[in-house]
């Protein structure tokens, strides 16, 4: 479960990289958006081509994605069988009383796929900008929001460790886990059920550890000074730069041509 990548920082130089961090959440975030447009096979093809280029231009080697989409197999597996039992359709093939439809393979699969495409782009995001610069970039974009009365900087900081902490807790889990099963435990054998009860008492554990770490944090923090966003000021200032222009250039024409191919008919 460690190897998930989503919320963990790969150190490099690339030109993804080198992106002002809001321009790499604005990418994220139309990306996510625009896949839910997807309704015919040339969308996919184009959002996996621009995910792919993503991941080449950011030099974060293609097996390190795949190794953190791993733990989240079951879920994808999940939902394809779900969706090519459950929808109603022309049948394909039966087992049983269950009956799998041409309509739910085809549902199945694009799900699986948009679910695959938005862990990698996700994990790209945090793979190569900082968590100092991700939460800059996330305040600096929700500084809008801080005229209606709400702390930017402060949701910003708890989005980034939020993040952050994603691969450390999964981390903590598996040691739990292990630790559990030298003591007899046993999390493999059974139905799908069984095995969901199995991990149970792996969640007071779990959570105590959480709050051990979230108070350790907390009083790190006290004791360097943090005191919130009021009154801060930074030793780098984020300034969008050519490249950022033409990323977001390059986006825009991407999400065109996903609403085109969406709506031409």
């Amino acid at each position: 479960m460690n190897r998930l990548a989503i919320g963990q920082y790969l150190p490099g130089d690339s030109l993804v990289h080198r992106l002002d961090p809001r321009t790499k959440i604005a990418i994220t975030s139309v990306y996510v958006i625009v896949l839910f447009f997807i309704n015919n096979p040339w969308g996919y093809a184009l959002a996996v081509a621009f995910a792919l280029a993503g991941v080449l231009l950011s030099r974060v080697p293609l097996r390190y994605l795949i190794d953190g989409i791993r733990p989240i197999l079951i879920l994808i597996l999940l939902t394809l069988v779900l969706n090519v039992f459950m929808t109603p359709g022309q049948p394909i093939w039966k087992f049983g009383p269950l009956t799998a439809t041409r309509e739910g393979l085809q549902s199945g699969v694009t799900l699986a796929l948009r679910l695959i495409l938005l862990i990698a782009v996700t994990s790209l995001l945090t793979l190569t900008t900082s968590p100092v610069a991700l939460t800059d970039g996330l305040e600096r974009l929700m500084k809008p929001l801080g005229r209606l009365g709400l702390p930017a900087h402060e949701l910003a900081m708890m989005m980034t460790i939020a993040l952050r902490f994603i691969p450390t807790l999964l981390e903590e889990a598996e040691k739990i886990m292990k630790a559990q099963m030298a003591r007899g435990a046993d999390f493999e054998s059974g139905n799908l059920v069984k095995r969901a009860r199995a991990l149970i008492p792996l969640l007071v554990p779990l959570f105590i550890s959480s709050f051990r770490r979230a108070d350790e944090l907390a009083m790190a923090m006290e004791a360097r000074g943090y005191h919130g966003g009021a009154g801060r000021t930074r030793y780098r200032q984020l300034r969008a730069r050519p490249a950022d222009y033409l990323a977001g250039a390059v986006t825009l024409l991407f999400a065109g041509g996903l609403i085109y191919l969406r709506f031409r008919g």
